[in-house]
């Protein structure tokens, strides 16, 4: 117990361990946040939040799941690369990826029990609203069954750090099956997320409503994961470089220059699919308006920008120059959602109100708690690095 808890050291030294600037820094935020989680079950939504008839979503779900479940395709993309296309030289940055899948979806559920309330009514759109008309139905089975997924995906790890060698290898046995069968789910929800919204033609602004929204949100999910394993794994080699593999780190730039590859082929593929959105829906003339400038910055600034920097950076083999397109990659899927979800969404309300301070805070808590329980899962488990007994995890 103390060996897989407390990595090998007595707790009191643990303890003294854990007081670091980071771990004091998140502790401030972890305590300015919760009591207005608390708040908001206490008193309702409204005690933290703007919500209302008219703007249904603030800031929980639009960075929560709209943009918190593209970023978390990162389990998929490299499951499918790996197992299913046989590229195995990412082997290395596949339980990375899958891990950061399982705890971005984890949270995403977490984020939607703060926003909905009432937790034991969750299952609630899986049964009672039965139908496969209803997307609501589609995207809370999706993400229920594509969460157990990665958990099943993530259990050679649990099993080697326990060593369970028995259940270890009964893990691995349907891990393809596994993959395939993640691949069909996460196809599927991710763009039920843009489905969501062809039920508001009128609420939307219409530089971004678009029949061809499911699949804009299916494409940019696969830019936002390569570019969050990018981003991922140089945290990791910059803040936790112990716990991962010096064969892993010398293979990093190699592996990142690939992923610059993929990434960049697929945004100027999504360039081209919002170029055709556009042109299908006649909006040219919006272009001249406000929401029209700041559709041009996120099209030509977030998209066909990262695209040129991943080119390049491949061209010139320069990483730094690839992870730089990554970081913006991911800041442009953050801002597209954020615009469809909440700023372009019932844009003709005379008075807008986005979120409160205190709807930050909440927010900032999960982050911070997101990260720490990432944290610890690396500083114990074989994902950066193999384990001993097991040199070859797969």
């Amino acid at each position: 117990m103390q060996e897989h808890l407390f990595n090998g050291k007595p707790w009191p030294q643990y303890l003294r361990d854990l007081v670091t600037p980071f771990n004091l820094a998140a502790a401030v935020v972890i305590f300015a946040g919760l009591p207005f989680i608390v708040m908001r079950y206490a008193l309702g939504l409204g005690a933290v939040t703007h919500a209302s008839d008219d703007q249904p979503w603030g800031l929980f779900l639009s960075w929560g799941l709209f943009s918190g479940v593209p970023l978390a395709s990162t389990g998929f993309l490299m499951a499918s690369a790996v197992y299913l296309f046989g590229l195995k030289h990412y082997t290395p940055l596949l339980r990375p990826a899958v891990l950061t899948g399982f705890i971005g979806y984890f949270f995403a559920v977490v984020y939607l029990l703060v926003d909905l309330g009432m937790p034991w009514r969750l299952p609630y759109p899986m049964f009672k609203a039965f139908g496969t008309g209803s997307v609501m139905f589609l995207v809370a089975w999706h993400v229920a069954l594509y969460l157990s997924t990665q958990f099943v995906e993530f259990c050679p790890a649990v099993f080697e750090w326990l060593g369970a060698d028995r259940f270890r290898r009964w893990a691995l046995r349907v891990t393809v099956g596994a993959t395939i069968f993640g691949v069909i789910l996460s196809t599927l929800h991710q763009s039920a997320l843009g489905a969501l919204f062809l039920l508001a033609p009128g609420k939307l602004h219409p530089l971004w409503y678009s029949p061809y929204l499911p699949l804009f949100f299916f494409v940019s999910s696969i830019f936002a994961g390569l570019s969050m394993v990018i981003v991922e794994s140089t945290l990791v080699r910059r803040w936790l470089p112990h716990r991962m593999a010096p064969a892993h780190q010398r293979a990093l730039d190699r592996l990142t220059l690939g992923l610059g590859k993929g990434a960049a082929l697929v945004l100027i593929t999504y360039f081209g699919l919002r170029c055709v959105g556009l042109a299908h829906g006649h909006h040219w003339g919006l272009l001249a308006s406000t929401y029209g400038a700041w559709f041009l910055i996120e099209l030509l600034g977030f998209v066909l920008l990262p695209c040129a920097l991943f080119v390049l950076g491949v061209r010139r083999a320069s990483a730094t120059l690839v992870r730089t397109a990554a970081l913006l990659t991911i800041l442009g899927v953050l801002a597209n959602r954020f615009t469809v979800s909440m700023f372009a969404f019932q844009w003709q309300l005379p008075h807008r109100e986005f979120f409160p301070v205190k709807e930050l805070l909440v927010v900032a808590t999960i982050v911070t708690i997101e990260i720490l329980v990432y944290r610890w899962i690396v500083n114990r488990l074989p994902v950066h690095t193999p384990h001993p007994r097991y040199p070859d995890p797969h």
